[in-house]
């Protein structure tokens, strides 16, 4: 990095700096601005969202640069600018404007790769660990005490049990894959990765003889305000986190999947440059159709044990704090703990249904031996069981149910969770987080929901699927995207979905195939 600026040609007047800014800004305007037509809030917000994705990580830059985007992004000392698992929610924005960007970013964690092994290998296993806060290093930078500002005293902070961190980096892998079909990525870097983090999963799913299932142990779940099971005190993990295990069998499908398809000598190659044998390729798909879940008739339970866990009074506590936002910190100060109660601070269980679609969630629920048979009553009775036991503790909740309530019809809900987030650093609703810096996460999420589920695109298969939910505040959406090579334009209004394209392409709408011919607008009806 110290070459890059040191061979970096400066412009020399404040004067030229500025015009050539001014006309940087119009290519960054002309490519990812989304346009919102009947809220003005929404479209400066929205604006705002853009611009702060797009400082904290350029494609001119990054190439440059050995770094990813931390949580805050480059706005303030908050998390001491380390990389969490957020990045997922960043890389949906950057992937479907500047995929070389994402490349870029991922080789962040490629070049850290040797780091995670030796994570995982302190801690028993074989494979790569990602840490839960990475830095210069890629060593795990998590701190091993939380400040309690309710009690100010400090106590044990186990965060860095989120092992998906590493499902993260896969996650984010095979997703821009899927939309840029990037073989040179994926034959030098990618594969390697992902037999890395793969063999990480592998040596943490353990056979239970009794049940015929494999569970993974010693973890914490996106929740967060869980640590460890009631009375544990040697710090052992939960067991079995339902989102965790999801993502693990949706993973070790997808990496099955890439090694029948790839040609033999990539993935002989990548074997080779890797501790990944053939015995760790069966051990894929028996792992990925037995991993152990809970259910309490048709409702998941979040971890093995987590229904044997107290209801809670949330009323109590409101009418005593008003904000009850941070559960874990308010029952600790009346020397209780979250970990006997059925509380959330976020969207864990059903996290899933965010990352991947509805449809694969479901299949994967097949694979595991838990099969869905009313999909429709499952997933509304999960989503109405959940948010009830959720205190929305971090920005992220709210623009995760946001989407699960538009999946049960519940919009206007939706809606309100959707405007909490868009304006939640701008109103510092967190109470002064914000001056540490914004969230990047859920700047890149709103993002997200408004182009991927309001406007309705859905780019996580091998073809854009477009079901639009446009809310009735609106009047038009306008934006654009790049898939698989290909531009596409877009205006979505409360009942018409116009869409052109640069080059012959196609898209399902509303589950139907449709052509697409090269500059010629479609307008269709919904």
């Amino acid at each position: 990095m110290i070459d890059t600026a040191r061979s970096h040609n400066f412009i020399p007047t404040f004067a030229g700096a500025q015009e050539a800014s001014k006309e940087a800004w119009h290519d960054v305007w002309k490519k990812e601005n989304i346009i919102v037509t009947g809220d003005i809030t929404a479209q400066k917000l929205l604006h705002l969202n853009c611009f702060s994705m797009t400082i904290a990580a350029q494609e001119l830059a990054n190439k440059h640069l050995d770094a990813s985007v931390g949580s805050r992004g480059l706005t303030g000392e908050g998390y001491r600018g380390h990389i969490f698992w957020d990045e997922p929610f960043d890389m949906n924005f950057y992937l479907l404007h500047y995929p070389e960007l994402v490349k870029d970013l991922m080789m962040y964690r490629y070049k850290r790769l040797d780091a995670a092994k030796e994570y995982a290998a302190a801690s028993g296993y074989n494979g790569a660990m990602f840490p839960w806060q990475s830095g210069m290093y890629g060593d795990e930078q998590s701190q091993e005490v939380h400040l309690n500002p309710m009690t100010n005293t400090w106590d044990p902070d186990n965060s860095r049990k989120q092992r998906h961190v590493s499902l993260a980096v896969a996650y984010n892998i095979l997703n821009y894959y899927n939309a840029t079909q990037d073989e040179t990525f994926m034959s030098q870097y990618g594969l390697e990765l992902l037999f890395d983090i793969a063999e990480f999963w592998i040596g943490m799913s353990k056979f239970d003889p009794d049940t015929g299932k494999y569970t993974i142990s010693d973890v914490m779940g996106p929740d967060e305000f869980h640590e460890n099971y009631p009375d544990d005190t040697d710090n052992n993990g939960l067991k079995n986190n339902a989102y965790t295990n999801i993502m693990v069998s949706w993973f070790f499908k997808k990496l099955s999947k890439l090694i029948e398809d790839e040609p033999a000598k990539i993935i002989d190659d990548n074997l080779k440059r890797t501790n990944f044998t053939q015995q760790n390729i069966k051990d894929l798909n028996n792992i990925r159709h037995n991993l152990k879940l809970d259910f309490s008739g048709d409702i998941l339970g979040q971890f093995e044990g987590y229904f044997d866990l107290k209801e809670i009074d949330f009323d109590k506590y409101r009418q005593q704090y008003g904000n009850i936002s941070r559960m874990d910190r308010i029952l600790k100060a009346h020397n209780d703990s979250p970990d006997n109660y059925q509380i959330a601070k976020q969207a864990d269980t059903l996290m899933a249904l965010f990352n991947i679609r509805e449809s694969t969630f479901l299949k994967i629920m097949l694979d595991l031996g838990y099969p869905i048979v009313n999909p429709n009553k499952f997933i509304h009775d999960n989503i109405k069981y959940y948010i009830a036991r959720t205190t929305h503790g971090s920005t992220l909740s709210r623009i995760v149910y946001s989407m699960l309530m538009l999946k049960i019809g519940e919009d206007s809900e939706a809606w309100k969770l959707f405007y909490e987030a868009l304006t939640s650093d701008y109103y510092d609703i967190q109470g002064g987080t914000t001056a540490e810096g914004i969230h990047l996460g859920v700047m890149g999420a709103t993002l997200n929901v408004v182009t991927s589920y309001f406007a309705g695109v859905d780019y996580r298969g091998k073809m854009l699927e477009v079901n639009p939910h446009m809310p009735k505040q609106w009047e038009e959406v306008d934006f654009q995207m790049t898939f698989r090579d290909v531009n596409f334009k877009f205006r979505v209004t409360d009942n018409t979905f116009i869409v052109t394209t640069d080059k012959d392409s196609e898209i399902k709408f509303l589950n139907q195939k449709l052509p697409l011919t090269a500059n010629q607008e479609i307008q269709l009806t919904y």
